[in-house]
This record gives structure tokens, C-alpha cells and sequence, in this order.
């Protein structure tokens, strides 16, 4: 089950939203599925329409309206629990349960608890573009008697829930939990910022040309503007595209000061970020692809391009010494105020063409090495499988005109490295070999001389993707060794048979045929959420609710504080 939460200040926009189209006219059949008491008594599961959803909406508000509490950051908590499209969907009296569970393990509502209870609703519509059956949850933070309820580290508690409620109701957990992986999400509204950003500036550009009575973005027909928005919509996304070009620079680089230069040969601005009041000391860094006219550039971080892509997981891959934290602050400097390289090395250069057989051999001796690295080594093969991915990616830029096979293949085998927290130094397991191999990748040409050699090295990329899926495999991340069979190895096959090779590989076989299975332990905080829950189950359902409406009183005079220089605000 996958929980995602957001925070707001308009109720009655979620709401209405929730009974609406939707983006995808996937909102329908709108109705609820549980909610605290007094909304329940009010309401039942018939099809909601926006008069009731505003209904709602003013039935959930009425505490922060009636104590005018103000809560930092909104007092709207919004989450989704979402299945696999593969798992099916459930019955709503399921999702009811699953609901008032997740509410009290959140400890918004929770009838064991002395602290007055949040009103909250949750509803439930058609499911996502995807096919994942889902419902949503709104939360009032401000509870019944004024005061706030606790939303600290609400998303790892969100998670944790999540996890009691798989092992209470038999659910399929998820393996990237599991593993500690995670990929960065697109969200939706960011996507249709930028498409709506993309197709302005197209248009602006277009417009001298079809005469002076052409009308502005804005005096355009509303169904012409959402027709181009809608187009680059279906384009490739900025972030997709600096990932793969950042993964590349940084496998190819045996150093900070090389993978500064060769994001900037790669065509992107760079933009590192500052220590405190310190320009020798970089803590991380901003990319961005250079606009055309018109456009602005979007800046990303390295960490919403991949958990693996922060500064800090980069350097743990490269030497660190005084004089190589100099050179990288000379670049990152020059890179900020759009100056020449400081000091161009090795990737200005045409690599010997001697180092393809020695390349290909140190990448077959890793492939014999990595036999021995125990498949719950997480950092090794997170390590392992980002510098893979990192060299097919290199290989992309190289040899690609538009993101093909190599890129998907690329991208594919890169959740595998996107683990959530900073691995710990792991084991040296070939990165140097890798990183070697994606140095010449990043040179190869588009056919021609050196298709040869390309073909032998990608029968060892080959071999190191069926390790990282032998690895996934043995270690019961069977939707993830799928992945890496279907998609990663069968891309990689294709792009191998294309190429003019003299002696015919034998391709790594086998489909990922471990069954995924929920684990029986859980962690302590998951476990401790679900013994309250069940604890709290033969209670709760002894207890009838009073059908009628909570009427709002305040016990004894309260005073709101505002958080001052002690007190960090709510997050």
C-alpha cells in the first residue's frame, strides 16, 4: 500500500476536487467510505456531488473556523493509500476499516487516546489513470476542542501504518520498503507547470509568423491552449532527461572537479549551493537544461533527480583529499559565473583505443567478484547497479540522437540504486572498473569505428545486469528482478543485436519467478501501530457512535501561541 501526503489550507478545494473529473476523468462514482462519526451520521454512501462535498468541506472546517486556530504550513492533511494496479481492488466496507485504521494509527482519532479526535472523511472514486485502486483522506489538524494535532514525522509515521495495515489485512507489501528503495516521483502539477511553460514560450516563438492578427497566449481559445499544453505533455520530461545526462557525467568521472566539466560539456547549467557564508565549500549543486528563447530554466536539485544523485552519494565514489576538494570548488565556481573550465582533463581527450580490450576485461573479472558479495550487501549492489546504469546512460548521450533503448535500460536498472537513506562506504566492487567503462562510453561514436569494441562491452554490460537480477532475485525482490528482465536485459538484447558484432553472445536467461510473499516481521514502529490496532479492534466495535452532531464548546479558555525562536514550525 502506498501512502502520499500532502498539506493544504483549502478544504473546500480538496473536496470539490475529489468529487470532480479529475485530470484524467478517472473521478467516478464519488462517495464515501468512512469519516468521524458526526459526518457519518449526516451522510451516507451515495454518489457525492459538489453541493455535498462543500457540505463536507464545512462540517470538517468548523473547528479551526469556531477556535480560529492558524496552523504553519495549512491545517488541510490530505493522504492517498493506493494498491498495485496487479493486487485488485477491494470492497468498501474493506476500505472503511482500512481507513479508520489508518486514522487512529496516525492518532488523529484514536478512542484510546485522552486527546480530543480531528475531523476527517474519506472517499473514494474510480481508480487512477494507472488502474491503482485507491481512496483519500482528509484531515482537520485543528481538533475538536481547538487544540493541534501532531503532525510530526507524519510521512515515516504514514509509512509505518502503512506496513501495519499490510500485515493486518493480508495486503502485499511493498518491496521497494523492503529494500529501503525509492524513485522520485513526477508530480502532477509539476508536470503541468512545465508543459504549460513549455507550450507558452513554443507558441510566443510561432506567433510573428502567422501575421499580425495572431492573438496573444492568453486571448487564445481555452480548448487550443489545453490541446498544445496537452502535447508537451506527452514529451519527454526536463527531469528525465538531466537524470540521465547528471548519471552519465558522474560514472564517467573519476573526480568532482571531471564531473563538474563534463555536466558542462553535456550542455547543462550547473549551479552548486554554498556552506554558510563560505565559496570554497560546496554542499550541493542545481542543474538545469539551457531554455530556448523565451523559456526560463527549471532548476532541479541532484536529489529530485535520484535519491542516488545528491552530492554527498556522489562523493563517496570518488577520492577525497585536499587538493581534489580545491580543484572541484574552482569548478563549481567558474560553472556558477559562467566561465571557461578551469583545469579540462581527460574528458577533452580522445581515450586509447587500447583501453576497450582492457576495459571489457576488468569489467568480466567484477562480473566473477561480484559472486561473492552477499545478496543482502544493499549498498554494494545499490552501488553497483548505479554505476551500471550510470555507464548505459553515458553510452545514450554518446550514441543516441533522441533517449532510446539504452536510456530506458538505463533509467530501469537505476531504481535499483535509489535507496531512501545514504548508504554506508560500500565495498569498491568494480566501480572503478564501471566508471573506466562509462569514460569510453561516454566517447563512443554512432557506428563506424569502434562498433566492435562496443558490442564486447555490451555483452559485460549484460552479464552485470543479470548479477544485479540474480542478486534481486535471491533476495525476494521479485517485482524488481522482473524490471531488470523485461525491460532493462531485453532493451540491452536489442540494442546488442543491432550492432555489428563478430561472435553472437549467449544472452542471460531467465524471467523472474519468485513469488513476492509478505514478510512476517515488520519493523518496531510498524509492529507497535499494529498491536494498537489490534488491541484497540474488539473495543472499537463494541462502542456505538452517537449519531448526533458534535456540538462545539470549549472546555476552558485556551491560549494559542505562535511558535517563537525555540520552537521550529509544524511541518
Amino acid at each position: 500500500m502506498m501512502p502520499n501526503v500532502v498539506r493544504g489550507d483549502r478544504m473546500s478545494g480538496l473536496m470539490t476536487y475529489l468529487v470532480g473529473p479529475g485530470r484524467s476523468n478517472e473521478h467516478t462514482e464519488p462517495h464515501l467510505v468512512g469519516g468521524d462519526p458526526a459526518l457519518l451520521a449526516w451522510h451516507d454512501d451515495a454518489e457525492l456531488d459538489r453541493d455535498s462535498a462543500l457540505s463536507i468541506a464545512r462540517h470538517l472546517d468548523r473547528p479551526r473556523t469556531a477556535y480560529e486556530t492558524q496552523i504553519n504550513g495549512g491545517h488541510v492533511w490530505h493522504c492517498s493509500l493506493s494498491l498495485r494496479a496487479d493486487e485488485g481492488m477491494l470492497i468498501d466496507d474493506q476500505w472503511s476499516k482500512i481507513a479508520s485504521d489508518f486514522v487512529r494509527a496516525m492518532e488523529f482519532d484514536d478512542p484510546d487516546s485522552p486527546k480530543a479526535p480531528c475531523r476527517w472523511v474519506a472517499v473514494r472514486h474510480g481508480v487512477s489513470k494507472n488502474g491503482n485502486d485507491h481512496i483519500h483522506i482528509a484531515v482537520n489538524l485543528v481538533r475538536e476542542d481547538g487544540t493541534k494535532a501532531s503532525i510530526h514525522n507524519d510521512f515515516r509515521r504514514a509509512q509505518s501504518a502503512a506496513r501495519a495495515l499490510e500485515a493486518k489485512y493480508g495486503l502485499e507489501q511493498l518491496e521497494s520498503v523492503k529494500a529501503e528503495r525509492s524513485t522520485r516521483g513526477y508530480d502532477p502539477a509539476e508536470r503541468e507547470a512545465q508543459a504549460r511553460a513549455r507550450a507558452r514560450a513554443k507558441y510566443e516563438r510561432t506567433r510573428s509568423k502567422l501575421g499580425a492578427d495572431a492573438p496573444t497566449w492568453e486571448a487564445l481559445a481555452g480548448d487550443d491552449r489545453q490541446a498544445r499544453i496537452a502535447s508537451e505533455l506527452r514529451t519527454d520530461q526536463p527531469r528525465y532527461l538531466l537524470a540521465l545526462k547528471v548519471r552519465a557525467a558522474s560514472t564517467a568521472s573519476d573526480s568532482e572537479a571531471e564531473f563538474v566539466r563534463r555536466m558542462r560539456r553535456s550542455g547543462l547549467l550547473v549551479r552548486p549551493r554554498y556552506a554558510d557564508g563560505r565559496t570554497d565549500v560546496i554542499t550541493g549543486y542545481s542543474v538545469a537544461e539551457r531554455p530556448q528563447a523565451g523559456e526560463r530554466p527549471i532548476w532541479y536539485g541532484g536529489g529530485h533527480l535520484g535519491r542516488d544523485l545528491t552530492l554527498p552519494r556522489l562523493r563517496d565514489g570518488w577520492p577525497d583529499t585536499v587538493t581534489g576538494a580545491s580543484e572541484a570548488a574552482d569548478e563549481w565556481n567558474a560553472a556558477k559565473r559562467g566561465r571557461r573550465v578551469v583545469a579540462p582533463g581527460r574528458e577533452a581527450s580522445e581515450p586509447d583505443p587500447e583501453l576497450w580490450d582492457k576495459r571489457n576485461a576488468e569489467l568480466s573479472q567484477l562480473v566473477d567478484r561480484l559472486r561473492s558479495i552477499p545478496v543482502d550487501d544493499r549498498d554494494t549492489w545499490a552501488t553497483v547497479a548505479r554505476q551500471t546504469a550510470g555507464a548505459l546512460a553515458a553510452w545514450s548521450n554518446a550514441t543516441e540522437e533522441t533517449p532510446g533503448d539504452l536510456a530506458a535500460a538505463a533509467d530501469a536498472l537505476s531504481r535499483s540504486a535509489q535507496t531512501y537513506r545514504r548508504t554506508v562506504k560500500p565495498q569498491k566492487a568494480g566501480t572503478v572498473a564501471i566508471s573506466g567503462a562509462a569514460m569510453l562510453l561516454a566517447s563512443a561514436a554512432r557506428g563506424g569505428q569502434g562498433a566492435v569494441a562496443q558490442a564486447a562491452m555490451i555483452r559485460q554490460l549484460l552479464r552485470l545486469t543479470q548479477a544485479v537480477y540474480d542478486a534481486s532475485v535471491a533476495a525476494g525482490q521479485a517485482r524488481q528482478a522482473q524490471l531488470l528482465a523485461e525491460d532493462t536485459r531485453a532493451r540491452l538484447v536489442r540494442v546488442r543485436d543491432a550492432m555489428p558484432s563478430p561472435a553472437t553472445a549467449t544472452a542471460p536467461s531467465g524471467t523472474a519467478t519468485a513469488t513476492m510473499t509478505r514478510p512476517a516481521d515488520l519493523d518496531p514502529e510498524a509492529q507497535a501501530m499494529l498491536d494498537r490496532l489490534q488491541a484497540g479492534q474488539a473495543k472499537s466495535a463494541t462502542e456505538a457512535a452517537s449519531p448526533v452532531p458534535n456540538k462545539i464548546e470549549p472546555a476552558r479558555t485556551r491560549q494559542h501561541s505562535t511558535p517563537g525562536a525555540d520552537r521550529g514550525p509544524e511541518r
